[in-house]
């Protein structure tokens, strides 16, 4: 199905683009100002994981997060990595080493989600 391209759209992935780190809807809305309600935020977020531009992730706290996909072939998120939260700073960020799955013969992958919390390099210190 083809989609529009909207100027909300356009705003919501800048955002995203724009963000080192996982943003969360409620980060999204703040960071926007009022310039897209909560529920346009939604669906284009939805939107982008369904086109494979961006992915979601669950955190430990119950939360959706959403970060671009970088380096995914054909646009489409290859979910095989880790992500963080930082119990510190609260920062959520993709890891970028590739989650070794090493499951027993006859077992095959179709989803994966790894989370870790903890403290990032400038918390601990």
């Amino acid at each position: 199905m083809n989609t529009r391209n909207t100027k909300t759209k356009g705003i919501i992935l800048d955002s995203l683009k724009k963000s080192k780190q996982a943003l969360s809807h409620e980060n999204l809305l703040a960071s926007l100002e009022g310039q897209v309600d909560r529920a346009t935020i939604y669906r284009v977020l939805n939107r982008f994981c369904e086109d494979g531009i961006a992915h979601r992730i669950v955190g430990d706290d119950g939360k959706q997060y959403f970060a671009i996909c970088i380096n995914c072939e054909k646009k489409k998120h290859h979910h095989n990595h880790f992500h963080f939260r930082c119990l510190g700073c609260g920062k959520v960020e993709c890891l970028a080493n590739e989650a070794d799955l090493n499951l027993p013969s006859g077992y095959r992958v179709a989803n994966f989600n790894g989370f870790i919390s903890g403290y990032c390099p400038s918390c601990s210190q």
